[in-house]
């Protein structure tokens, strides 16, 4: 990707986690609420853009000349209310969409989540499906069980990225991000564990999702873990994603075996 990578939400955890690993591999622009409190190394200043991503001509004057989008920017709180998740997830997606198509982006990489899939984690299932004897595995192909109104925004932001790759020329890749932590895994219970995503293996699996070719993916966002449910089976064969990690790697006092 030679042209600049806008990446909204840049201050939150996942952006954290992609400007950590990936901050010297693209120009990029960044677009979030508030201003950072320093400037990433290797961002100019000019290249910073505060607003809102409801507000499309905010978004026009900073995807003008973009050759991607990495969406990060909404509510990430599980529990928020509905008027947030309409608004800052739903709305705000729709509008980084439509404005990408406008302005001749190719590719947006939109931050989905566990959450979008979360229902299927039944009482019959659970805590079984967590373990390394349980065979379930969630591969993207099934329909989303939202656990809560985040997921359902998450869920909605999948189907509006479908509906702009079948009426535009934009590639899109929806990654259902698992537990995003620094450092060592949540080693205290099991569904952290089968879920978890290191912020080494993040930053690859969007470095990914940005250099790979294809049409419009829904992939898993975790690392390679002894106990999983989500299949990286998909994001292995049409993104190249080789995870590093294993969560299984560490002991229950968080330190490397």
């Amino acid at each position: 990707m030679d042209d600049p990578v806008l990446l909204t939400g840049a201050g939150g955890r996942v952006g954290t986690a992609i400007l950590d690993g990936l901050g010297e591999t693209y120009d990029w622009r960044l677009f979030d609420l508030e201003p950072p409190a320093s400037t990433p190394a290797g961002v100019d200043e000019s290249d910073v853009f505060v607003g809102d991503v409801t507000d499309r001509d905010a978004l026009r004057e900073a995807l003008s000349g973009v050759g991607a989008v990495v969406h990060l920017a909404g509510d990430p709180r599980p529990k928020a209310p509905w008027d947030s998740v309409l608004t800052n997830n739903i709305d705000g997606t729709h509008a980084v969409f439509e404005v990408a198509a406008e302005t001749d982006v190719e590719t947006v990489v939109f931050a989905s989540s566990n959450h979008a899939v979360g229902a299927y984690e039944t009482d019959d299932r659970t805590p079984a499906m967590y373990r390394t004897d349980d065979d379930l595995r969630l591969d993207g192909t099934e329909l989303p069980r939202p656990s809560n109104e985040y997921g359902v925004s998450k869920a909605a932001g999948e189907l509006i990225g479908r509906h702009f790759y079948d009426h535009s020329d934009l590639s899109v890749a929806c990654v259902r991000i698992g537990n995003l932590t620094e450092g060592h895994p949540p080693i205290e219970y099991e569904r952290g564990q089968a879920m978890w995503l290191s912020h080494r293996d993040c930053a690859h699996l969007f470095d990914c999702c940005l250099s790979a070719d294809y049409e419009f993916e829904i992939v898993y966002g975790i690392s390679d873990n002894e106990r999983k449910y989500y299949s990286i089976d998909r994001a292995r064969e049409v993104l190249g994603y080789d995870p590093q990690d294993d969560s299984a790697e560490y002991t229950f006092a968080g330190e490397p075996k």
